[in-house]
């Protein structure tokens, strides 16, 4: 009977990664994002002279240091581009994507112990996320996180040595991959040192009278000391009780954690194995927080509840769960939830970090629920699953609702002239010596110049532009604060003047309505050179191109 039961649960495993692949497939979308072009081009730059000098950029005419934070990811999706072009780039996403999903529902799996619940907790995840599915260095390291998670359940649960190899490879190809989430890979391991600490009572709250009864000594006023000494043992074993029968939060001693810190810091000696430099992983983060980047990008900052109201639905759950329900999380799942919460807060970027780590707690806590209240519905799911004409029937559904999510983007385009200057850079190249003039751009579109090979002011590489990063003597004093300001001009802060006269700027491209516009055109300084004919303006509805006089 044990056998025909194992038998049925790997049907159901493997049915529902079916699923799941057919469910991303339709959810991935086919639209590029800034980071892609420079991607591209990034890699192309990597695979023609190879690892050498990954410290220099070759792509802006300012000539700035450049630390390449995912050399390996940008590599990689140079070849498939070498390989299938932009189709290419959009069929990697949708399997960056069915790994995902399945890495989510596998951990799901491992750490709830019960496959059902982990599959609609997956689906409900997946659907969250599509926000955050791009071809971007995140959608391939978002797998390697959760699988993180994965890889420390079993070390922890059997102490096998390939699960910490596991852990130190993961490391090391998050390092190249994606240098920036590379300090998260160690927060993971947080809350399981947390826990084993409290379970250990190495953390106590008993420092405080621990301090009084050494002054007491000192006075030798024995009887304060003796008062203490009882309130300290009466503490303690309060402690243990609450660790018998807790109320919500269950502490789980593992002895093996002992030898996971151990595997972490091995894993934090990877980040010297990288091109970019020995210290450069080390320093990354710190670079990047103290920047100012931080208060302009949106991705970076604080979370808008108003206007993520799928996002709150989903956290909400949890305080429901533990709320009103006769159901227990263990501590370091608490950890997990409330740390991540706070960062999903405060950056929005970390909505997707959120999803993907919390969503195994969330199955976890379901699945007590109905452990407690049904606990033969996990067994019945799993049997109508894996029966054939229900798994026909529920595969028939999911490949209609793929194939109607599929439909619109069949025409859709990978890049519009909406949001780049398809036209504009096309007259440059044709109109220009492109690689000896000074073009000033904004934000948004850099990364479609380098990608067209036109050298530019600033693109979406938005570190490379603090001083934090392109300071040659390592003082930031030193650096060019070249973000903020072309910042500036965009929302008309500074006077774009100083900075044309500062960087030299022959050639301007911006928005046709955008607040520099207005006023260069009034700058006899300047002269539009694009559009001008009745073809060009027909076609270019978006961009404008103003030359500086007498050059």
């Amino acid at each position: 009977m044990k056998d025909k039961d194992k038998i049925k649960r790997y049907k159901f495993h493997i049915i529902i990664c079916i699923f799941i692949a057919i469910f991303c497939i339709g959810i991935t979308p086919k639209g590029l994002q800034n980071d892609t072009f420079y991607t591209i081009k990034v890699g192309e730059y990597i695979s023609q002279n190879g690892i050498g000098n990954l410290r220099e950029d070759p792509f802006s005419w300012q000539e700035l240091p450049y630390t390449f934070p995912h050399w390996l990811y940008d590599f990689l999706m140079y070849e498939v581009y070498a390989l299938g072009g932009f189709l290419g780039i959009y069929i990697s996403s949708i399997v960056l994507t069915i790994i995902l999903g399945i890495s989510i529902y596998l951990t799901s799996n491992k750490i709830s112990k019960n496959a059902p619940m982990s599959a609609i907790v997956t689906f409900m995840a997946m659907y969250l996320m599509v926000p955050y599915i791009a071809a971007r260095a995140q959608l391939l390291t978002f797998s390697f996180m959760v699988l993180t998670l994965y890889l420390i359940e079993k070390y922890l649960e059997s102490a096998k040595r390939r699960y910490a190899v596991g852990l130190i490879i993961f490391s090391l190809l998050i390092v190249n991959l994606h240098m920036a989430v590379w300090p998260f890979f160690f927060v993971l391991f947080v809350p399981y040192l947390v826990e084993y600490f409290i379970s250990r009572d190495i953390i106590t709250f008993d420092l405080i009278p621990k301090f009084k009864i050494l002054i007491y000594k000192l006075k030798k006023d024995n009887e304060k000391i003796e008062k203490l000494r009882n309130g300290i043992k009466e503490n303690q074993k309060r402690r243990e009780e609450l660790k018998k029968n807790p109320y919500k939060i269950r502490v789980v001693r593992n002895d093996n954690v002992k030898k996971l810190f151990i595997v972490m810091l091995i894993c934090a000696v990877m980040g010297i194995f990288t091109p970019t430099g020995i210290t450069t992983p080390y320093t990354y983060l710190f670079k990047t927080m103290s920047g100012n980047t931080l208060q302009v990008i949106n991705e970076h900052k604080p979370l808008d509840l108003g206007s993520n109201k799928d996002f709150v639905a989903f956290f909400l759950v949890f305080i429901v769960i533990l709320t009103f329900i006769d159901v227990k999380i263990e501590l370091k799942h608490l950890l997990y939830y409330l740390g991540i919460l706070y960062l999903a807060l405060n950056a929005r970027r970390q909505v997707s970090m959120f999803l993907i780590i919390c969503t195994p707690i969330l199955a976890r806590l379901v699945a007590d629920i109905f452990e407690k209240y049904a606990p033969e519905l996990q067994k019945k799911l799993i049997s109508l699953v894996s029966n054939f004409y229900s798994a026909v029937i529920l595969g028939t559904v999911f490949i209609i609702v793929s194939i109607q999510n599929i439909k619109p983007k069949l025409n859709q385009e990978y890049y519009t002239n909406q949001d780049y200057p398809i036209y504009a850079v096309k007259w440059m190249k044709e109109n220009l010596d492109v690689n000896n003039i000074r073009l000033f751009n904004e934000y948004n579109y850099g990364s479609y110049l380098i990608f067209e090979g036109i050298p530019v002011m600033i693109d979406s590489r938005c570190d490379l532009y603090t001083p934090q990063y392109n300071t040659k003597t390592g003082d930031p004093k030193d650096g060019q604060d070249i973000f903020m300001e072309v910042q500036n001009i965009a929302t008309n802060t500074d006077d774009y003047r100083e900075t044309f006269n500062k960087y030299g700027i022959t050639h301007v491209i911006t928005y046709q309505d955008s607040n520099l516009n207005k006023k260069i055109k009034n700058n006899s300084d300047y002269t539009k050179v694009y559009p001008l004919t009745k073809e060009e303006r027909e076609v270019e509805k978006r961009f404008v191109i103003y030359a500086k006089n007498n050059l």
